[in-house]
């Protein structure tokens, strides 16, 4: 057991044990851990049953008895059979996660990619160890708090800011694998990317989804981007054949040289020539690449009824903000009032709303503003945020609270977050990957090097560093700073075993997307592919966006009769993308992959 593991069991034991003053210091003990000490069985009424007081939730532990298989979900059917030919020749989840995201960066381009950032919830299945990798981009050293403002002192346009050479941070993706493969890899390195560098040379036929987003941003791309994605002025058409010989070259040096192919040398030199042509051009420079650091965190854990759920810390934050949702929900049965309730339809809206409006306040990287991660996630604190849910109306208007330990921030002025993509794995032995990977935009900045595309994750950051009333807004640029993401890779535990791995695109949408799904499975029993297909409802404010459609007229016009007010669209973010895959009580896996997008769940025959 590791001096972590140890501490965690020991906060657990005192809680069990102690007077309610002494219990409550190993509460808070309890707060700073990734896992806690055992826990009572619990009966299926009680976990669903509102929650009265502290319990015990047991931590993820080794599966040394894993007979499940393995599978692959992700958003593109080339991709999951990469990762599959990966786990077929005895690869680890880890291993699959390098082909697959190499593939997605090729045939998804518009989502994720080289160019892009990433973070990784892993599941250590002999262990028992759960870890976040933080693959986020970093602003440059020459990044400025008044980047994204205009000679009149207004904030740029934004799509004038994502297709500038100062949205482009610092990709973290391609390092973040490599230190993954390190720790978790059982696969040479360089075996990860044969199948992407076979399909950029052999070349794959163009799905229905690139070529919408190709013809989305049609009149807007540079010239080198015109050429790789349209012929004649139009877009690519839907099943021809698209090849990237430059891309398969990019693969081959990093698969011959590792992380240092990518941030030294020809590949290097290309990211920085793009970032600082004009228009706008940015301060990316060689140093920046060179000197990039991935790391390898501490996941935020919490219980959620008899679950243990485990999600990234900041600079995301959508661990923080799925946990809350969950947290407020927990303090009413959920189960009583399933998906075809108004009722509980009212209450994930109401918990979205709050949460939101705590995430956009306080969270930000906080390696450079103090993150009240413990006050946010506070028992007591979500209790008082729960108390003003009303079952038979919604909230007027809902404002950011005072967590515990919280400093007074700013109003926040980010603007909203676009190409994304998500998969997840588990292998043979058991081991769990949730990667959540993007570049930010619909193919990023729009600025190609070297055969992929540059993120815009600077856009990320609030364009203002100050708000109207003079607060400094966590948020900010700054040099060497992460912006803030959504992304919400989430892994479950029940009784200390493997449940589930989830997550979404959907920019600042993720929160609630992933949130809907978890109550969804949790909840309200639905398998992995039912929880999916439910309705899209994006609540981050006073208006609430549901899925055109999808989401029942009857139960609109309830919600409504309730004081919501509906819109259209996806509440300022992307469409989701949610995959996820459910391990059950009998050892079996079933997978789910979101019908909005292309992707698909294999098992490994």
């Amino acid at each position: 057991m590791s001096l972590r593991r140890s501490r965690c069991a020991a906060a657990g034991a005192a809680l069990r044990k102690a007077a309610a003053p002494v219990a409550l210091l190993a509460s808070a003990a309890l707060a700073a851990c990734s896992a806690t000490g055992q826990a009572p069985k619990h009966d299926a009424a009680m976990a669903n049953a509102p929650v009265n007081a502290a319990r015990a939730i047991p931590e993820a532990r080794p599966a040394s008895d894993w007979h499940g298989g393995a599978m692959v979900a992700a958003a593109n059917p080339l991709a999951v059979e990469a990762g599959l030919r990966t786990l077929r020749a005895g690869g680890s989840a880890v291993d699959a996660a390098i082909a697959v995201q190499a593939v997605l960066g090729l045939v998804e381009p518009q989502s994720s990619g080289l160019g892009g950032g990433a973070f990784l919830m892993y599941y250590d299945a002999v262990s028992g160890d759960v870890l976040a990798y933080d693959g986020r981009e970093v602003a440059p050293r020459g990044a400025m708090p008044d980047m994204f403002l205009g000679a009149d002192g207004a904030p740029l346009k934004f799509f004038e800011a994502v297709q500038s050479g100062r949205s482009i941070g610092v990709p973290g993706a391609v390092a973040m694998l490599a230190l993954a493969h390190r720790e978790q890899g059982r696969r040479p390195w360089a075996e990860a990317f044969t199948p992407a560098i076979e399909l950029a040379e052999r070349g794959f036929a163009v799905s229905p989804r690139l070529n919408a987003m190709v013809a989305m941003g049609q009149g807007r791309y540079a010239p080198d981007v015109g050429r790789y994605l349209l012929r004649d002025g139009r877009p690519l058409e839907v099943g021809s054949t698209l090849r990237n010989p430059e891309y398969a070259a990019t693969l081959r040096r990093i698969a011959a040289e590792g992380a240092r192919g990518f941030y030294e040398g020809p590949v290097a030199e290309a990211v920085v020539a793009a970032a600082a042509r004009a228009p706008l051009p940015g301060s990316l420079s060689l140093a920046d690449l060179r000197d990039y650091r991935p790391q390898r965190l501490e996941p935020v854990c919490r219980g959620y009824r008899v679950y243990l759920v485990c999600g990234m810390r900041p600079p995301s934050s959508g661990g923080i903000a799925v946990l809350a949702v969950l947290g407020i929900l927990e303090h009413f049965d959920m189960a009583a009032s399933g998906p075809g309730s108004a009722t509980g339809w009212h209450r994930l809206i109401e918990a979205q709303r709050l949460a939101y409006a705590d995430r956009d306040r306080y969270v930000a990287d906080d390696r450079f503003v103090q993150v009240p991660i413990a006050g946010l996630l506070d028992r007591a604190y979500l209790a008082g945020r729960a108390a003003q849910v009303d079952d038979s109306r919604a909230l007027e208007r809902v404002e950011a609270g005072q967590p515990p330990g919280a400093l007074r921030r700013g109003v926040d002025a980010t603007g909203p977050e676009h190409g994304t993509s998500h998969f997840v794995i588990v292998d043979a032995r058991g081991d769990v990957v949730s990667m959540t990977t993007t570049v930010e935009a619909a193919f990023g900045s729009q600025r190609m090097a070297a055969g992929f595309f540059l993120n815009n994750q600077l856009t990320d950051f609030s364009f203002r560093a100050v708000d109207a009333a003079g607060q400094p807004i966590a948020n900010a640029p700054a040099p060497l700073k992460k912006p803030r993401s959504s992304m919400s890779p989430t892994l479950v535990f029940e009784d200390g075993r493997f449940r589930l791995a989830v997550g979404s695109p959907g920019g600042n949408a993720i929160i609630a997307y992933v949130s809907k799904a978890i109550v969804g499975m949790l909840d309200w029993g639905l398998s992995p592919q039912q929880a999916i297909d439910l309705p899209n409802v994006v609540a981050r404010g006073e208006v609430v966006a549901a899925e055109p459609g999808r989401f029942d007229p009857a139960l609109a016009a309830a919600l409504q009769a309730m004081g919501h007010q509906f819109a259209g669209g996806r509440g300022g973010g992307e469409g989701s993308g949610l995959h996820a895959i459910l391990a059950t009580p009998d050892g079996r896996l079933v997978g789910g992959a979101d019908s909005r997008r292309e992707g698909v769940a294999l098992a490994l025959p």
